[in-house]
């Protein structure tokens, strides 16, 4: 009986001791979900930014153009010609954001919908805008009585931004009526728009008849994006673009025109954009993974680099820098 009991004995320290081990080995749940990066249910990364547009505001073909490069495009217009925007899609806490109220607004929201995992159904969560240039703010138009009649779609402006659409009609309506709701903004301080998103904005120089002019720091769970359609001249800016650049991932950069021989009907002093290849220049010292990093946006309906056949789209490419091109897509 005593050695059956000493057998007992030894194999209840046994049962304990594998109980011990066993616990030891049980991954705490919560450690694993923070440990592992969230993916969204189809696989991809939780979140991620699409071009929706990547021309000035006056669009491609435009207006009354007698130029070669519109007359085509009049009789068969191209569908991917859109103004500047972003999207954001956040796949995993189901939220959706729009970079630019543009005039194109209406196809953008399509694809911004077939873009995230979930359906958005018809709006996105909110609305960022730079300023108040026509390509970048009457898209707000479509929210209003005469369109979709949103109810409080929440979009983030700056203070001189925030008095002119509410202080001028149309705009004025849209907030009375309550189809828009203006979010503030403040200068360098970020606004946390999901769990995994922050934007940042800051002040950019440009033409400030209306409002200011801002550009946005996009930051996702493991990668930053800097997007700025609309600036003067790098040297008029009290940031070095150099700088900013080396701290992002992605740069989305004013490239209106490639150079001034677009504008040669013009006075060039009153467009003072930075034409490519004064970016290329100022970049050209750049380690070969920071020129990668950049990809030029926002093109006049004259400039060459809309063809990707043309000499200049070569030209940029071969020197290492990035073409945006419509509904391409990036990893946050």
């Amino acid at each position: 009986m005593r050695c059956l009991s000493s057998v007992k004995g030894i194999m209840r320290l046994l049962m304990l001791v594998l109980l011990l081990f066993s616990c030891r080995d049980i991954p705490n749940k919560n450690q694993e979900v923070s440990q592992k990066k969230m993916e969204a249910p189809n696989g991809r990364p939780s979140v991620n930014l699409v071009i929706l547009g990547t021309v000035q505001d006056a669009g491609s073909p435009q207006i009354a153009c007698v130029k070669e490069c519109c007359i085509a495009l009049q009789r068969d217009p191209d569908k991917t010609r859109n103004v500047v925007a972003l999207g954001l899609v956040d796949d995993v806490h189901k939220k959706s954001y729009l970079f630019e109220a543009t005039p194109n607004i209406g196809l953008q929201l399509s694809h911004l919908n077939e873009f995230a995992s979930f359906p958005i159904q018809r709006l996105p969560d909110g609305v960022f805008l730079t300023h108040a240039h026509i390509g970048h703010y009457t898209g707000l138009m479509y929210f209003g009585k005469e369109s979709l009649n949103s109810h409080d779609l929440p979009v983030f402006v700056m203070p001189k931004m925030q008095s002119f659409l509410t202080q001028n009609g149309p705009w004025g309506q849209l907030v009375s009526n309550q189809n828009i709701m203006l979010t503030p903004l403040e200068v360098n301080s970020g606004v946390k728009v999901t769990p995994s998103v922050s934007v940042t904005p800051f002040l950019v120089p440009h033409r400030d008849e209306y409002s200011e002019t801002a550009g946005f720091l996009i930051e996702g769970p493991d990668k930053k994006a800097l997007f700025i359609p609309d600036i003067d001249k790098w040297a008029q800016w009290n940031k070095s673009i150099v700088q900013f650049i080396s701290e992002v991932d992605y740069a989305f950069i004013d490239a209106t025109f490639y150079d001034e021989k677009e504008i040669n009907n013009r006075d060039i002093s009153e467009i003072p954009h930075p034409f490519v290849i004064e970016s290329m220049a100022l970049f050209n010292n750049l380690p070969a993974e920071e020129k990668a990093k950049i990809y030029f946006t926002h093109f006049n309906h004259t400039n060459p680099l809309l063809n990707p056949e043309s000499e200049a789209f070569k030209e940029v490419v071969s020197r290492g820098f990035h073409v945006a091109t419509f509904l391409q897509e990036f990893e946050l």
